[in-house]
């Protein structure tokens, strides 16, 4: 990851009466506008071909144009800034519109789907959060662990399966307010048996954390000194329980998401406890639709550019438009990632009720058959109970009857616990 290069101060261009004048021009403001639209960095503008126009000059325009609508919020000496240009407003306008709760494609699935899709959502989240951080297993694997409740056999399988009841607790714990306890306590269960014991919960005591690169070692941020930690911790808690001066939930989710992460109040772990807590306040404040997105799989698509968003908005003084822009495009590609998801099962789930139409099923059973025929995964009692959201007892019993009727059949042992697959062709 390449450092972006940090814009030219604006005075610069002020300086001569030359440079004045010229910021003033069709040109300069042409150019300006065009920009702003996309929201651009120095970084991004300095080797566009604008003619003979100065870019420096631009920027200038540019960097006058968004202070006259730009919002600051202080955090016990943490500046941030940042604005909505309108395609903000417009991805948010489609955001609200989906996350409403007659949405229509959720609205056709009964409850019991969507426990699954539920289910479904936050094991994909615990797994790319932990990615994005270095764990290195497959989602294959990983998913196979969390719905056979098997024992973590290594860092990695342990950091997903500490964001998997991450994520179940906050979704606990959306009537409660943010306070440095609740920070400390996400903290805890993402990194139980990951971190030595004196670093679980605990905010920093010193200051030997830099963020640097991997390869070259170039440093590209050092987190505040830990003596800031617990005053900025307190105020962005008191941000965050006050609701004026509004700001849209998910941008404010944004800000929380950047804020904790620029604090970095712990020795490790602070990405993963950030992108909870984004989660955890867009659902405390009616986005319920979260609970079937896994934002963190769009982030670790496009990691570089995630990475590049906190970089961007650090060399332009905490101007975190840049991080809202990424996260809202994330945000977008998640909510269509999962539409179309839920359009298809919707398909397959016409089509398999057809074709078992004649059999003594009920829902449940119906839409686990209609999942079986389409995959070759093997089930257990205990995978069934996870993912449907039944008791031991029931998915014993719904395994017991579709083997009865021929649709299941026993496949091998893992251990103590007997697998099963679809015993018919399958459909896809």
């Amino acid at each position: 990851m390449r450092m972006p290069c940090i814009p030219p101060d604006v005075k610069d261009a002020l300086s001569s009466k030359n440079g004045k004048l010229s910021l003033l021009s069709d040109e300069v403001i042409r150019y300006a506008q065009k920009f702003n639209e996309e929201y651009l960095h120095w970084d991004d503008i300095r080797y566009r071909d604008t003619g003979r126009i100065d870019p420096q000059l631009i920027w200038a325009a540019m960097k006058l144009s968004r202070e006259n609508t730009v919002r600051k919020i202080d955090l016990a000496g943490l500046s941030i800034k940042y604005n909505l240009p309108e395609r903000f407003l417009c991805e948010l306008q489609k955001i609200d519109v989906r996350s409403s709760s007659n949405f229509a494609p959720l609205d056709l699935v009964d409850e019991k789907r969507r426990a699954v899709y539920s289910v479904s959502s936050v094991m994909e989240e615990s797994i790319a959060s932990s990615q994005i951080e270095g764990a290195a297993t497959t989602t294959k694997v990983a998913k196979t662990m969390l719905l056979e409740n098997k024992h973590p056999k290594n860092k990695s399988e342990q950091m997903i399966l500490n964001n998997y009841n991450a994520m179940k607790f906050i979704k606990t714990q959306t009537d409660e307010p943010l306070s440095s306890e609740l920070i400390k306590s996400i903290h805890r269960i993402i990194t139980a048996e990951t971190l030595e014991n004196e670093y679980i919960g605990k905010f920093r005591n010193d200051d030997s954390i830099i963020v640097a690169d991997a390869l070259t070692g170039e440093t590209f941020y050092e987190p505040v000194e830990h003596s800031r930690i617990s005053p900025m911790i307190k105020a962005l808690c008191k941000f965050v329980n006050e609701d004026e001066p509004f700001i849209h939930p998910i941008v404010k989710g944004i800000i929380i998401h950047f804020a904790l992460a620029y604090i970095h109040p712990f020795q490790d772990g602070n990405g993963r406890v950030s992108r909870a807590l984004f989660y955890w306040y867009t659902m405390k404040k009616g986005y319920r639709i979260m609970e079937y997105l896994s934002l963190s799989k769009s982030i670790k698509d496009h990691r570089g550019k995630y990475d590049r968003a906190y970089l961007l908005s650090e060399t332009d003084g905490n101007d975190i438009t840049y991080f809202i822009s990424y996260n809202l495009n994330m945000l977008s590609e998640a909510l269509e990632t999962f539409i179309g998801y839920l359009n298809r099962k919707l398909e397959e789930q016409t089509a398999a009720v057809d074709g078992i139409a004649g059999l003594d099923l009920n829902i449940r059973q119906k839409a686990i058959v209609s999942d079986m025929m389409r995959s070759n995964e093997l089930i257990s009692v205990y995978s069934l109970s996870s993912r449907y959201q039944v008791s031991m007892n029931t998915a014993r019993n719904d395994i017991s009857k579709l083997v009865s009727l021929g649709i299941l059949k026993k496949d091998c042992c893992d251990v103590h616990r007997v697998l099963y697959r679809y015993a018919g062709k399958d459909l896809k």
